[in-house]
């Protein structure tokens, strides 16, 4: 029996480094791709993949995201004073309450380790993590696209793609034993390989669906690559337990956690609009 998958995490509790002074002060998951921090687009996708329990799991500094996701009452009583509806209802377009829950990472020990935070709340649930760096232009989400797919397939599924082989030290490698051009098996995983010893250049996304096996591994506290505690560890400790399936999702991921890939998925979310794509193009006519 297919597990549901109603839980997400997003592991918020990173420093940011590669943004500063940007993120001297502001979280880098409220960095904002046209007029939208990158956290709530993760959490949007989250919805509307029918996730009902959202955990972000933060650190120091990170308590702009809580207020983000709340009512500002002056702000609200200004718009409503001022007839702004639709402004109005943009700023109070946030998750019912009792979706959003927050648990502290109070060590930077790595994506793993961050997941492990909240296990108390995952329970024996199957999970979802969402890196709101990796973000997704697609419809549906990306996250919606897995759901079905997993509810077809179950075990664990991750997000995939395609890297130049020489990027493959950047990323967790599967190792495929089968591959329909949609979803590939994996018989293992590899976290950030040197490209001469690659497995393949198939390379995992910041999507995942996750089996609570996972947090048998977790709970070692095991050091892996970077003396961090991997998850693609502790996914690849239950390959013996746990189906594991690759998704080339429909849709283009922007890496966010660089500038090239922030400025690129502005410029891409800009040209999508309806009130921005004629103009952005112009611009960037007139620009280059």
């Amino acid at each position: 029996m297919v597990r549901p998958v109603k839980k997400a995490i997003f592991p918020v509790a990173g420093l940011g480094t590669r943004f500063l002074p940007a993120t001297k002060a502001l979280p880098k998951e409220m960095l904002t791709v046209v007029d939208k921090p990158l956290i709530q687009y993760a959490v949007e996708e989250a919805l509307e993949a029918g996730i009902e329990d959202l955990i972000l799991v933060t650190g120091r500094g990170k308590s702009i995201m809580e207020d983000h996701f709340d009512h500002a009452v002056e702000l609200e009583q200004v718009l409503e004073a001022r007839g702004k509806q639709a402004e109005l209802t943009i700023v109070r377009d946030f998750p019912d309450p009792g979706y959003l829950t927050y648990t502290r990472q109070q060590a930077p020990l790595g994506l793993g380790h961050a997941v492990w935070c909240a296990r108390q709340t995952i329970g024996g649930d199957a999970f979802a993590v969402l890196l709101p760096d990796d973000l997704v232009q697609a419809a549906p989400g990306a996250l919606k696209q897995m759901v079905e797919v997993y509810n077809e397939i179950g075990g664990n599924v991750v997000a995939v793609e395609e890297v130049p082989r020489e990027h493959t030290n950047r990323y967790g490698i599967l190792d495929v034993a089968e591959d329909d051009g949609r979803v590939a098996r994996a018989k293992g995983l590899v976290e950030k390989p040197d490209p001469a010893d690659a497995p393949s250049t198939l390379s995992i996304i910041g999507r995942y669906i996750l089996q609570p096996e996972v947090f048998d591994h977790l709970d070692k506290q095991e050091r892996g690559a970077g003396n961090e505690i991997q998850l693609t560890d502790a996914m690849a400790a239950t390959l013996d337990r746990v189906p594991f399936h690759g998704y080339r999702f429909d849709g283009r991921r922007f890496d966010c956690g660089t500038k090239l890939g922030f400025v690129a998925a502005n410029v891409a979310f800009a040209a999508a609009r309806d009130d921005l794509g004629g103009d952005i193009r112009t611009a960037l006519a007139d620009i280059l």
